[in-house]
């Protein structure tokens, strides 16, 4: 059975990897490989009462990290439908472009620790359209976007979706991986940025013409930062929530949540259904990414089945006898990063390793989200950051390759050594 449940899943993952070719939405897949799994599994383990507790435990925990993401997408679509993030991008003046890179990587990197870094690298993007008028400009800003949003939703529980399915699993506390991976994370960033600040040199650059379409804002401004500074409070004390009253933090968003609904609610109150249609939490609910939460739902299932199934602890004491250290073992998984996605890495190193044995806050977990967080950057494939960007600005993935590929493994590699350094300096 063992054998058979390993062949299903790498047949799964690789048309997951093999998305753009097959033409195969990798949500479907992920639905496909998690029902054919758990059906096999089901039909061969022969004790039905134990495999319904399995999938209802793996279940809840599926669920609390689905809840999670679907309450913060809606927010931060509220947020963009307000044209909050304007309160934000247009303090962005400066036209030289080394400058332009630090503002940009800096203010992507600390934006993202508090959104997700995909909605982090699409407000950018959109930003960068309308700063740069040159195409090649815009792809070098693309890249560094890219790197500074992974790193930046890295050493934050709400950040990135890996480091979230570690927080809700139990593996990092809040201020422990806040403290530990930040410094890692910053060098991650300022490497490459640095590297690519100083080949910009003293050129500056024009921001494209502008259409005078006369269209007036949809929002007020005092719409706009409502809505922003109440958006990202409900985002930023989840972990605080958390702290006071021991619940999961998905009740803590979707409590952020209910409370911006009805604020948007009444300070909408006095327009027209018409008007306010766009703005409502409805609304955003509809436009959310809903792709991504069945591809998460599919793969977090999957994955389940092989640790139920003792196939990951298989896989992590082979890991352990071949390689048999902790530090390598996270590094390889990092870089596989780059060319798989990193949610079923994450879901599978979950199940590969027991709290029992490596407790929360261990070397492992906090490694382990530094490397799956930053090490799809390497290529543009490798995290959602990259896609998103590949998709909004059509970057090749050979072009990608040579402007920025290099700058990301030396980011990396020196946030990886610092993380190293700094564990062996304090314990």
């Amino acid at each position: 059975m063992p054998l058979l449940l390993t062949l299903l899943f790498v047949l799964a993952y690789l048309a997951i990897a093999l998305e753009s070719p097959l033409k195969i939405n990798k949500s479907a897949t992920a639905l496909l490989g998690a029902g054919l799994l758990w059906t096999v599994y089901a039909l061969l383990a022969g004790d039905a009462t134990q495999v319904n507790a399995q999938l209802s435990d793996s279940l809840v925990g599926t669920a609390q990290i689905v809840f999670f993401l679907i309450a913060a997408m809606a927010i931060v679509e509220v947020i963009d439908a307000h044209d909050g993030f304007e309160v934000l991008t247009t303090a962005i003046q400066t036209r030289r472009l080394s400058t332009l890179m630090w503002l940009v990587g800096l203010f992507t990197f600390f934006l993202s620790s508090i959104l997700d870094n995909l909605t982090t690298t699409i407000v950018m993007l959109s930003l960068m359209k309308r700063l740069l008028a040159e195409r090649q400009d815009r792809l070098t800003f693309a890249g560094l976007i890219v790197i500074a949003a992974n790193a930046g939703g890295a050493w934050t529980p709400i950040g990135d979706v890996t480091t979230t399915m570690l927080w809700i699993g139990g593996q990092v506390t809040t201020l422990a991986i806040m403290q530990g991976v930040f410094l890692a994370s910053l060098v991650n960033l300022l490497v490459p940025l640095a590297a690519a600040a100083w080949m910009a040199g003293e050129r500056c650059v024009l921001a494209p013409p502008r259409a005078d379409s006369g269209d007036v804002l949809p929002t007020t401004p005092m719409e706009r930062s409502v809505v922003l500074v109440m958006g990202l409070a409900s985002l930023v004390l989840v972990p605080v929530f958390k702290a006071l009253t021991h619940l999961p933090p998905f009740l803590g968003i979707l409590l952020g949540l209910g409370v911006l609904w009805v604020v948007a609610d009444l300070m909408h109150r006095r327009k027209d259904d018409d008007q306010k249609r766009h703005l409502t939490l409805v609304s955003a609910l509809a436009r959310i990414d809903m792709g991504s939460i069945v591809f998460f739902i599919g793969i977090l299932l999957a994955v389940a089945v092989l640790e139920h199934s003792h196939v990951l602890a298989a896989l992590a004491q082979w890991l352990d006898t071949t390689v048999g250290r902790l530090d390598l073992i996270v590094l390889v998984i990092g870089l596989a990063s780059a060319v798989v996605d990193n949610v079923p890495l994450v879901a599978a190193s979950m199940g590969m390793y027991d709290l029992a044995q490596y407790p929360a806050d261990h070397f492992l977990w906090e490694f382990m989200a530094y490397c799956a967080g930053t090490g799809g950057s390497i290529l543009v494939i490798g995290s959602a950051s990259g896609v998103a960007a590949m998709g909004l600005e059509r970057i090749d993935f050979m072009a990608y390759l040579r402007k920025t590929s290099g700058l990301a493994l030396a980011g990396y590699l020196a946030g990886a050594l610092v993380y190293l350094a700094q564990y062996r300096w304090l314990h």
